[in-house]
């Protein structure tokens, strides 16, 4: 006697609902690989496709459902197209991180960067392949896009940008909490050489600047004289607190800053708590990196000097 026929649940319903988890990780987009490992004959990949149910949009990668395709979508497909091993990177990795400012372009428009083995050459329109090899700490995923590490991705994006644009990424990707400027500067280490270090450890080095406390106290005390204050007292204690400078006559403290970039929450909360006593007092707090009393000292006399024709106009006019 025969055994029963089991009755399995049908293929094209199972694939379906495969294809279209894929399609939800991946910004709407698959693969014809992706496809063929799930189990899909290529017949019925050209069958989804007449029937509307696929729209070819790269070389073997697809949008599943409606045509429409995100910025993301687009940077997926073109990973995607490149093959095992590619991620996106350079401009189009820093876009994806938020850390420089995304074009005004339609997606469909933009050159997509993507890093690819060197064994590997695909060419694709509106892609710009980079054949390199990456270690695989300079890999990561976000929001499920194989990408360059932000270190990696700032490395490859300095080569091209100016000082200042570099400054903005590196300030971007800290607010982000992608990297710190210590942390990143401590990575650097490591390429040693690349295009792109220099510039960017130029940035880092100068921002990170900090001066030795005597050469601090002369630089600064140099500003205030151009900028025709009396000489401040220097290292007293007013409110409870350490002060750098102060000028009791005025109500004025000028605090000075190592690191322009990064302080710790504990510190932060320790400076506001720092400045609100001195406000409490009826006093004006400024603070100033030793970034700037280095390389924008025009920039710190000026400001000293609004403080004090500040303070001369409310004293006249209170006379």
């Amino acid at each position: 006697m025969a055994s029963p026929r089991v009755h399995s649940a049908p293929r094209r319903a199972v694939s379906a609902a495969s294809v279209w988890a894929i399609a939800r990780r991946q910004h709407g987009v698959v693969s014809r690989a992706q496809l063929l490992e799930l189990g899909l004959h290529p017949q019925a990949i050209k069958h989804r496709v007449a029937k509307g149910r696929l729209h070819r949009i790269r070389r073997s990668v697809y949008v599943v459902g409606r045509p429409e395709l995100t910025r993301r979508g687009g940077w997926m497909a073109a990973v995607l197209a490149c093959g095992p091993g590619a991620l996106l990177s350079h401009a189009s990795a820093a876009a994806l991180w938020g850390i420089v400012p995304t074009r005004t372009r339609a997606p469909a428009e933009a050159t997509i960067d993507v890093s690819v083995p060197r064994s590997v050459r695909p060419r694709l329109d509106g892609v710009h392949v980079h054949r390199r090899a990456l270690a695989d700490v300079e890999r990561t995923l976000s929001d499920g896009i194989p990408v360059t590490m932000p270190a990696r991705t700032l490395i490859d994006v300095s080569v091209r940008l100016r000082p200042a644009e570099i400054e903005a990424a590196v300030n971007a990707a800290d607010k982000r909490d992608l990297i710190d400027p210590g942390s990143l500067s401590a990575a650097l280490e490591g390429y040693r050489g690349q295009r792109g270090v220099a510039a960017l450890r130029a940035v880092l080095d100068r921002r990170t600047f900090r001066l030795t406390d005597s050469e601090l106290e002369r630089r600064f005390l140099r500003l205030v004289r151009r900028a025709g204050l009396p000489m401040p007292e220097t290292g007293r204690y007013l409110n409870g607190f350490k002060v750098d400078f102060h000028w009791p006559a005025l109500g004025l403290v000028v605090e000075t800053d190592g690191l322009r970039y990064h302080r710790t929450p504990a510190q932060q909360a320790r400076d506001r708590e720092r400045d609100q006593a001195h406000a409490r007092a009826g006093m004006t707090t400024l603070r100033f990196t030793h970034e700037q009393i280095r390389f924008e000292p025009d920039q710190v006399a000026r400001t000293l000097a609004a403080v004090v024709r500040g303070s001369e106009t409310r004293a006249s006019g209170a006379g």
